[in-house]
C-alpha cells in the first residue's frame, strides 16, 4: 500500500513540475472589458457578413462546430485573468468565407473566419484544429483589443463611455481610425501575441487529442511558399512569424501530459476538404433559398414620421401611416408592414423583410420570467431562421413603463443583396412573453431607427 502512494505521490510530483516548465500566460494591459469584446466582435462579425462570401452550408458548419466544441473543452480555451486564472467561456464561432487568399482571423470576443483556401491548403484536420486553436487564443488572450488600447489611450476611454451609452461600438471606434481594413490594428498581431497564440494553441488542440506539432508544421509550410504564392501575403502579414514555431512549440510540448496524438478526430476532413473545392462560386456562395437576382429590390419608400393608433386585444400602438396591418385586432397577434414588406420565399412562404410583428411567446414554465423567456425566445427564433445570429447582447430599456430587452439579431434578408436586422424587443407580461420584432435592411435600419424607437415608447399595456 505504501509503496502504491509512493509512487502515486511520486507521479503528481512530475506532473507537477513538468506542469511548472508551462508559458505562463497573462493577458496584456486593456482599456475594453471582456463584455465590450464581445460587443465588438458581434458588431465586427455583421460588418464581414456584409462584406464578404460568407458560406453557409450546413455540412460544413456542423464539421467545423464539432472541432470547435472538441477544443472548448480545453481549460486553455477559457478567459484568462490577469493573476494567471482561467474563468468563462467567450462565444467562439466559427465561419467560412469563399477567398482563393490562405487566411484566417478571430474577431475580438469569439467570432473566426476560415477561408475556404485554407482548409484546402491543410494537410490534415490536426493543422486546420491548430488554425483554430490559435486564432481562439488571439480571442482568449485579447491580443485585438491589448493592441488597441495601446494606440489610442487617450482617446479611448471617452469612446468607451459613449459606447456603454447604447452607440455601436464599431461606429465609436470608426472616429479614432479604427475598423475593420486590411490594415486594422483590430487583425494585426506583434510576434509576441504570436508566440503567445502559438503555446496557448498548442495547449487547446493537445487537450482535444490533436498533435499540436502540426499547428507550427502548418505556418512553416505556409511561409516556405510565401515567396512564390500572392495568396499568402496578406495571413503572413496578419501572422508575422515569431522564430522557430516548430523547436518552441516542441519544447512546450515537452511539458505538457503525455497522451496519444492523432491527425484526424472526425474522419471527414477529406470529405470536408472535396466539399470546400467543389463550393460555388462567392456570388453563388451568398445566396441561400433562393438566387440573388431573383429576390425583389428593398421598398423605394421609407416608413412615414406620421403615426397612427392600432388597438389590439392587450396591448396598443402607433405604427407609420403608409404601412399596412395584417391581423386580427380580437388576437394578441399582428404583422405591420411597409406595402412592399411582405415578400414571398423559394418555398412560397410569406417573410417580412420591413415591418413589425407582435405577438406574446408562451413559456415553457408557468409565469413569464423576462430574461430566461427571452434567451428561450431567442433559440427559438434562430431554429426556425437558418443562418441568424445575435448581434448585440441583451440591454435593458423600459416599454410601457415596463422593464424590457433589447436584443440585435442578424438574419438573411429577403431583398437583393442584403442582411436584415432584427431588433427584438421583450416584455413580461401575464400573457406571457411580450415582443415586438423591428425588421428592416441593414442599408436601411440607422435611417428608419428613430421611427422604431417611436413605435416602441407608443406601446401601451391593458
Amino acid at each position: 500500500m505504501r509503496k502504491i502512494c509512493l509512487l502515486l505521490a511520486i507521479g503528481c510530483l512530475a506532473h507537477a513540475l513538468a506542469s511548472a516548465q508551462l508559458q505562463q500566460l497573462k493577458p496584456g494591459w486593456n482599456l475594453f472589458s471582456m463584455q465590450q469584446d464581445v460587443q465588438l466582435g458581434q458588431e465586427a462579425a455583421a460588418e464581414v457578413e456584409r462584406r464578404a462570401a460568407v458560406v453557409h452550408n450546413r455540412d460544413l458548419d456542423d464539421y467545423l462546430n464539432t472541432i470547435l466544441h472538441k477544443l472548448e473543452q480545453s481549460p486553455y480555451a477559457r478567459t484568462l485573468a490577469s493573476d494567471g486564472s482561467r474563468s468563462g467561456l467567450f462565444p467562439f464561432s466559427v465561419h467560412v468565407i469563399y477567398d482563393k487568399n490562405v487566411n484566417a482571423f478571430a474577431l475580438p470576443g469569439g467570432p473566426i473566419f476560415i477561408h475556404t483556401a485554407l482548409i484546402e491548403a491543410a494537410e490534415n484536420e490536426a493543422q486546420l484544429a491548430g488554425v483554430i486553436g490559435h486564432e481562439m487564443s488571439h480571442v482568449v488572450l485579447r491580443h485585438s483589443t491589448n493592441q488597441a488600447s495601446k494606440q489610442n489611450l487617450v482617446a479611448l476611454p471617452a469612446l468607451l463611455a459613449e459606447a456603454l451609452v447604447g452607440n455601436s461600438m464599431l461606429g465609436q471606434l470608426a472616429k479614432i481610425g479604427i475598423g475593420l481594413g486590411a490594415n486594422s490594428v483590430l487583425l494585426k498581431f506583434s510576434r509576441t501575441d504570436e508566440t503567445e497564440a502559438d503555446y496557448n494553441g498548442a495547449e487547446i488542440v493537445a487537450g482535444a487529442g490533436y498533435n499540436p506539432l502540426e499547428l507550427a508544421n502548418f505556418f512553416e509550410k505556409l511561409e516556405a511558399k510565401s515567396g512564390r504564392q500572392n495568396e499568402l501575403m496578406q495571413f503572413l502579414s496578419d501572422h508575422p512569424n515569431p522564430g522557430n514555431r516548430v523547436a518552441a512549440v516542441s519544447e512546450e510540448v515537452r511539458y505538457m501530459p503525455r497522451r496519444g496524438y492523432v491527425e484526424d478526430e472526425t474522419g471527414k476532413f477529406q470529405h470536408v476538404q472535396d466539399l470546400v473545392q467543389h463550393l460555388s462560386t462567392p456570388g453563388e456562395a451568398r445566396a441561400t433559398s433562393s438566387d440573388e437576382e431573383h429576390k425583389p429590390s428593398p421598398p423605394g419608400a421609407r416608413p412615414s414620421r406620421q403615426l397612427i393608433g392600432y388597438r389590439g386585444k392587450s396591448f396598443s400602438l402607433a405604427y407609420p401611416e403608409n404601412w399596412q396591418v395584417h391581423g386580427d385586432t380580437r388576437a394578441n397577434t399582428v404583422t405591420i408592414a411597409a406595402r412592399d414588406g411582405i415578400v414571398q420565399s423559394a418555398n412560397g412562404q410569406p417573410q417580412i423583410g420591413y415591418g413589425l410583428q407582435v405577438s406574446y411567446y408562451s413559456p415553457p414554465k408557468s409565469g413569464a420570467e423576462l430574461n430566461r423567456d427571452t434567451q428561450a425566445l431567442v433559440r427559438q427564433l434562430k431554429q426556425s431562421n437558418a443562418g441568424m445570429r445575435t448581434g448585440r447582447d441583451p440591454r435593458g430599456i423600459q416599454v410601457g413603463d415596463q422593464p424590457a430587452l433589447l436584443t440585435t439579431l442578424y438574419a438573411t434578408s429577403p431583398y437583393r443583396g442584403e442582411q436584415e436586422v432584427d431588433a427584438l424587443v421583450t416584455v413580461a407580461r401575464p400573457e406571457g412573453l411580450f415582443y415586438a420584432i423591428f425588421i428592416a435592411p441593414q442599408s436601411e435600419f440607422e435611417q428608419v431607427q428613430e421611427i422604431f424607437e417611436d413605435v416602441l415608447r407608443s406601446v401601451r399595456f391593458f
